[in-house]
């Protein structure tokens, strides 16, 4: 009988006890899983609201904590469009929690004829043409049972609905669009945006430009890519180093329990040890079958530290309010990473009650019983 079926059958043997150490290992593997799931399902989102879909450039204030925060001034949009390169522009200025009913809905002041407005699709009615009216993205309209004609409270502001639209972007079609002269007069900040979405001409290189204005204009932050999203302001990059610090947290707490539950199955099993020691096994072949008790067991953990994780993803973003801005994204990359941190739990893990096992001594046992 080769070693990996002697384990497997010990297991069996002791199935409370394989769970348990299994559940622990499960429990570190899942906060793994959700946590690189809602991290790339962030960093695609970021993607759609730093590019908004279709411009090239997103345009911030540098010193801003946080995207939402930044204020420019409207009058960079003409300098920007004498700029070699850049054949659009819209002017953005972004409301946060401000339809409260769902507080996670962006609301986006524009103007009503840009790059970014004319590729609204619209499933009914059309696009404001009054202060006072809001179009309204296709997913919000059905959360909140909107329909052209309906009214929609925007910071303690009636609006009528105009239209519904569609855009393909989920932080778009979860929002709502308003005028932008409306937006700065409900935010009480005149000649100011938040942000400015710019298209580039063909063949010009989204890097080129984005080095050439942060050359021109120092005291802005040019997103080119969804990836540079966490530079944008420093919540995001905390944000950032608080996941990986759980993740780290959760390799250790995991390691610590798979280590504590095979030790104390060492301990319990002295008298086995001691037995397969005086019948010929060597110190290294019995580490050895710990060690791959320990790795066996992980492995059953990780495969149900998946499937919590990638449920538990979901349920994390819900708790949390967060699913209008972000979408978990499980790649297989993800699973890959939690399958060898799972391996390396039961090797860590398993490698000082395996040391343990190998030194147990027969006539000691025999002595204290």
């Amino acid at each position: 009988m080769s070693a990996v079926t002697q384990t497997v059958v010990a297991l069996q043997r002791r199935p409370l006890r394989t769970f348990l150490t299994a559940l622990g290992t499960a429990l570190g593997i899942a906060t793994i899983v959700a946590l690189l799931a809602v991290a790339d399902g962030a960093k695609r989102s970021a993607g759609e609201f730093f590019h908004l879909g279709a411009s090239d450039l997103g345009l911030f204030q540098a010193d801003a904590a946080d995207p939402t925060t930044s204020v420019l001034p409207l009058s960079l949009g003409h300098t920007l469009l004498a700029t070699p390169g850049i054949t659009g522009i819209s002017p953005i200025l972004l409301m946060i929690e401000d339809i409260p009913s769902q507080l996670g809905a962006v609301v986006y002041g524009v103007e009503p004829h840009t790059f970014l407005t004319d590729r609204m699709v619209f499933l009914s009615g059309h696009m404001f043409a009054g202060r006072n009216q809001v179009a309204v993205g296709n997913l919000l309209a059905q959360t909140m049972h909107l329909r052209v004609g309906s009214a929609l409270v925007i910071a303690h502001h009636r609006f009528t609905v105009s239209g519904i639209f569609h855009i393909g972007v989920s932080i778009q079609d979860t929002g709502a669009f308003i005028p932008l002269a409306t937006a700065q007069a409900i935010t009480d900040k005149p000649g100011e945006t938040t942000t400015f979405a710019v298209r580039l001409g063909i063949g010009t290189r989204p890097q080129v430009e984005r080095a050439r204005l942060k050359r021109r204009f120092p005291g802005l932050i040019v997103i080119a890519d969804g990836e540079e999203a966490p530079r944008a302001g420093a919540n995001a990059a905390l944000l950032a180093k608080a996941a990986t610090v759980i993740a780290v947290l959760a390799i250790i707490i995991g390691g610590i329990g798979v280590m504590n539950t095979m030790l104390m199955s060492v301990i319990e099993r002295r008298s086995e040890f001691a037995l397969l020691s005086a019948v010929g096994w060597s110190g290294r072949q019995i580490a050895i079958r710990v060690l791959i008790e320990g790795v066996l067991t992980t492995i059953l953990g990780t495969a149900l530290g998946l499937l919590l994780g990638v449920i538990g993803a979901g349920l994390l973003v819900h708790v949390l309010g967060a699913g209008e801005f972000v979408t978990p994204d499980v790649t297989a990359w993800d699973l890959g990473d939690a399958l060898l941190v799972g391996v390396l739990l039961g090797v860590l893990g398993g490698l000082y009650p395996a040391w343990r096992a190998a030194r147990v001594s027969p006539a000691q046992v025999l002595a204290a019983r």
